[in-house]
């Protein structure tokens, strides 16, 4: 039997998920019988590219891969005899692409990793004080974030900003919408109220309909264009639908937790790491600690802090392999894992390490500046960032249990993340709570689960959804080896 929209018994989800170095396109099969069960299509690397002067996103690169991947999902689904219900998009925050009335994208989307909007902070906040931005918006202060890029934009008139999921979904659609967890990346959303900020929007000089309108996680954005559905072979009247668009708002909509205090780590390029509320943290000790307030899918608030993460690693494997060192992941990690505890650490936070190039360079320098020494070996500097990336998780839950009032039992690990086993032993020992691992493609699941649900084929809130994924997942749980001590 077919599965179609609406049809009680199942129902098949194309899933567009596109992080900071890859992309897939994945069919998501969702039961409330059987559960939820994901399947990648197509695969495809992303990375930014250096265009005139600056760092970019090949977005027309992206969008042809996205075309060819929804295009597999069509023929593997029709050789099924299943029709595909919808389409849900995710990729990274802040970005965006400047398309003029005609629908026109004007310009290759610059990548936050690109060092422009770095001048326009000070712009920025000589007219809104630190202070009063956080007490609007609840964003941590990145100097990347958007309301930073726009300042340094050069020219605005006629032009929106779509955001970069948004930009797919308008280019598959024709219609233009802002996703409202992708909005909360901004610095220029309501925390409380989740509409624009307008007051910022005047005092920066930025136009009123700069973004789109905003638009829920469930909510249609439209049907596939003549064009667009030809190219796939998708039916005409297959739908984009409005997911967490914000990668992590659909990763932690897919953490199998069962109670309800739980923390989370989302772990991939970057880690996000924090605990899920149902209102924002306004204080100012929650800015002077740079947690930020994202909104989440069912409106609730993602309260977190942004934490260097694998992006370090792979920064590192791109180096050595290009230094004709061409040791395996797995080997790396064993040989990290024989080391002794108690080596030196580095602030993986630190902006010094969000541009690439000679990254084991850069963190060997860093060990330096702190008085330690790390040896000039691959193992050596692996366990340096892993038991680095741990301590800074047992500092953040430390400070969100401190902001919130609210103490965690568990923490979860989604996304690549989840899979090193080093990382997940070295994070329950920092945090001295037990870890649980799992799923790698807890992006995915969140974005197909959400539309399952906006097509009826699932029903209930958050709770429904990830016993879902729990049912579904093999965990891996890991109990912390010794007596946590603040880090």
């Amino acid at each position: 039997m077919s599965a179609v929209l609406g049809d009680v018994d199942g129902g098949v989800f194309a899933a567009v998920d596109i992080g900071a170095s890859s992309g897939r396109v994945m069919l998501g099969h969702v039961s409330p019988s059987t559960g939820v069960s994901l399947e990648t299509i197509h695969r495809f690397p992303n990375g930014v590219i250096e265009l005139d002067g600056g760092l970019r996103w090949d977005f027309e690169a992206l969008f042809a891969e996205v075309l060819e991947g929804l295009a597999a999902a069509a023929s593997v689904a029709a050789a099924r005899g299943e029709r595909i219900a919808s389409i849900g998009i995710d990729t990274w925050a802040v970005d965006y692409g400047l398309v003029d009335s005609a629908g026109t994208l004007v310009s290759v989307p610059f990548s936050y990793r690109d060092e422009r909007s770095r001048a326009a902070v000070a712009r920025v906040h000589s007219v809104i004080p630190p202070e009063k931005l956080y007490g609007t918006t609840g964003l941590q202060f990145l100097n990347f974030n958007t309301v930073y890029q726009l300042a340094a934009e050069r020219s605005l008139k006629g032009l929106q900003a779509l955001l970069i999921p948004d930009l797919v979904a308008f280019r598959l659609t024709g219609e233009r919408r802002t996703e409202a967890t992708n909005a909360s990346t901004t610095g220029l959303l309501d925390a409380v109220s989740g509409e624009w900020a307008t007051d910022f929007l005047d005092t920066l000089g930025l136009p009123r309909d700069i973004f789109p309108p905003l638009i829920q996680p469930g909510e249609s954005v439209g049907a596939l264009l003549p064009a667009i559905a030809e190219r796939t072979g998708l039916p005409a009247d297959t739908e984009v639908l409005a997911v967490g668009s914000h990668d992590t708002a659909s990763a932690v909509a897919a953490v199998p937790a069962s109670a309800e205090n739980f923390a989370y780590i989302s772990s991939g390029t970057w880690s996000l790491v924090g605990v899920e509320l149902d209102k924002p943290v306004l204080s100012e000790a929650s800015r002077t600690a740079n947690f930020t307030n994202e909104r989440g899918v069912d409106g609730t608030v993602r309260y977190l802090r942004n934490v260097g993460g694998l992006w370090l690693l792979s920064e590192c494997q791109r180096s050595w392999t290009a230094q004709g060192f061409t040791q395996s992941l797995p080997a790396l990690l064993e040989a990290a894992a024989a080391l002794p505890a108690g080596g030196p650490k580095i602030n993986a936070d630190d902006p010094a390490f969000t541009a690439p190039d000679n990254m084991p360079e850069r963190i060997r320098a860093a060990v330096r500046h702190n008085g330690g020494v790390l040896a000039d070996r691959p193992a050596a500097v692996v366990r340096c960032i892993l038991d680095s990336l741990a301590a800074a998780y047992a500092r953040t839950l430390d400070d969100a249990e401190r902001l919130t009032g609210r103490a965690t039992s568990v923490v979860h690990i989604v996304g690549g993340g989840s899979q090193n086993q080093l990382l997940c032993q070295l994070t329950a020992d920092a945090t001295g709570k037990p870890v649980v691992a799992g799923p790698v493609e807890a992006t995915a699941l969140g974005n197909v689960l959400v539309q399952a649900r906006a097509a009826g084929v699932v029903s209930g809130g958050l709770a429904e959804l990830r016993a879902l994924v729990s049912a579904g997942t093999e965990l891996v749980r890991y109990g912390p080896a010794c007596i946590h001590d603040p880090i």
